[in-house]
């Protein structure tokens, strides 16, 4: 199982429209998608798990791709997320 990282989202995307977007490439077992706490728009960002092979074509078709005012980010999600701890 891979943990694909997605950036780039519109404000408008839906958990059902991040879920179709990679249905094409296979089976998406788990899916978390960053929210607004208050008015409930996509942040921008989510994770989602697919098989290994599903999951790299997925990363390959979507990486780049034109979304509303700017282009998906999609790669192999890092450990912890890929932040620094604060200083």
């Amino acid at each position: 199982m891979i943990t694909v990282s997605v950036r780039g989202l519109p404000a408008e995307m839906t958990e059902d429209g991040l879920v179709e977007m990679f249905a094409s490439f296979g089976k998406v077992h788990q899916m978390k998608m960053a929210r607004d706490l208050f008015s409930g728009a996509c942040k921008g960002f989510a994770e989602v798990q697919m098989e290994g092979h599903e999951a790299r074509a997925a990363i390959e078709g979507l990486d780049g791709k034109a979304a509303e005012g700017g282009f998906l980010r999609v790669g192999v999600s890092k450990p912890g997320g890929g932040r620094r701890g604060r200083r």
